[in-house]
């Protein structure tokens, strides 16, 4: 099947004909499109997609240049030097891992090839990122931050203002923890995993207690700590269990922005905890990580309101998209918020933000198919456990760090200082002249 263009150019192609041209199944032609690689849109009558022949063949002979065979190389397996298409220097390219695969066609993902819906489902969060670094499954593995760095930690993240929030205090709690630590410049790989095992609860037990509590749950669970410093109300277990799914499910998601920044830092060989902070830098955001943050005020709206219609209407009126719906990499319901958000039926004091959530999906869906994304989950367990609106950043963060450390330790291994683009200079012409001092010498 063809296409002719708007403008009456050269004629589109089938996805069957794309594929065929790089050499890929279909599957790993749209896993192209969502990495941003390759541009796709909807042909007449909204069934399937085109291509631009002109866009493919350029795709295809990167990929002879950038692997020395024929076709397109495999999203995970070409390297950083591979730019995308939209011509040279527009973007970085793919980047190897064996971390994370995500199929955009079944809309799931994959750890190392294991079903990361189901690894959350079975174990808890600390068992599946211990299991992520080493392959080894270790049943009731528990994650203990050391007594230096989490002083260190917890004085700084405790001298910021009144009123500051866990995602400013986490983001100084990591630099402190790392200076603290005289064996950070250790990049060995068990040296970086004793690292990260400290880490992790160093990040959650730097941040004081909710409601003016006084903390002492150093030997519970992660997500039983972390629980404590965002509410001052008592979970339930299907609460935690929540929390803790959320926390496994948010390890990886294959290479989003902050984690971008995180092989950046270790390509130049920055040690894990300053690697941290380039992603929590990055998270910083209102498209990455705190997008929940948004989705949050929006249930709440809905419920002040008593629906989701003036709302939704509001958004729109402004310009800004409906927040935690929609996801670039997958065409139905992101997989987390699908899990989370079927725990969050089984909690009491979740059934009214999930029936705003599910007021904001009907209404905004009503002519775009659009589904819920893990924002939304996290926006409603934020709201019916009394979390403030930043706290699904929070367990974004926490959460994800067991990933940004297994980038970091594929980087490790990698080519030092590989993650260098070059530019694509349009500034003026050299050589200019000299600039001038304004008359008198007076700045302006």
């Amino acid at each position: 099947m063809t296409e002719g263009t708007a403008g009456g150019g050269d004629a589109r192609i089938s996805t069957r004909e794309a594929a065929a041209r790089l050499g890929v199944k279909p599957e790993t032609l749209y896993a192209y499109v969502s990495r941003g690689l390759l541009g796709s849109r909807r042909a007449a009558g909204g069934r399937g997609s085109t291509f631009d022949p002109a866009e493919v063949a350029a795709l295809a002979a990167r990929g002879r240049a950038g692997t020395g065979g024929s076709g397109a190389p495999a999203p995970g397996s070409a390297t950083a030097s591979a730019a995308p298409a939209g011509g040279e220097g527009d973007g970085w390219g793919r980047i190897r891992t064996g971390i994370t695969l995500i199929d955009p066609v079944a809309d799931s993902y994959a750890f190392r090839g294991v079903d990361a819906v189901a690894l959350a489902e079975a174990y808890a969060y600390e068992e599946v990122a211990d299991w992520l670094w080493t392959g080894e499954l270790r049943p009731g593995v528990r994650f203990t931050a050391p007594p230096l760095p989490l002083a260190a930690a917890r004085a700084a993240a405790g001298s910021l203002p009144e009123g500051s929030g866990p995602m400013d205090r986490m983001r100084v709690a990591v630099i402190a923890a790392g200076a603290a630590d005289p064996l950070r410049f250790d990049l060995a790989r068990e040296a970086v995993l004793g690292c990260t095992r400290g880490l992790i609860p160093t990040l959650v037990d730097a941040l004081p207690p909710a409601g003016g509590g006084q903390g002492g749950d150093g030997d519970a669970p992660l997500a039983r700590r972390l629980w404590s410093r965002l509410t001052a109300r008592e979970p339930d277990p299907a609460s935690l269990r929540v929390l803790d799914t959320a926390l496994a499910l948010l390890i990886d998601h294959d290479l989003a922005t902050s984690t971008l920044a995180v092989r950046v830092a270790a390509s130049g060989r920055a040690h894990p905890y300053a690697a941290v902070s380039a992603g929590l830098g990055a998270l910083d955001g209102p498209l990455h990580g705190q997008a929940s943050a948004l989705a949050h005020r929006m249930l709440r709206d809905v419920m002040d309101q008593g629906g989701a219609g003036p709302v939704v209407a509001a958004h729109l009126r402004a310009g800004h998209r409906v927040p935690g719906l929609g996801h670039r990499l997958y065409r139905g319901e992101d997989p987390r918020a699908r899990l989370l958000l079927a725990q969050l039926a089984e909690v009491p004091a979740a059934a009214g933000a999930l029936a705003a959530a599910r007021d904001t999906v009907a209404t905004a869906a009503r002519h775009t198919p659009l589904h819920a994304n893990v924002d939304l989950a996290l926006a409603v367990l934020s709201v019916a456990s009394g979390m403030p609106a930043e706290a699904g950043e929070a367990i974004f963060a926490v959460g994800r760090t067991a990933g940004w450390v297994a980038h970091a330790l594929e980087e490790y291994g990698e080519e030092a200082l590989r993650m260098r683009p070059a530019g694509v200079y349009d500034g003026p012409p050299a050589p200019q002249p000299l600039p001038l001092p304004r008359p008198g010498g007076a700045p302006a």
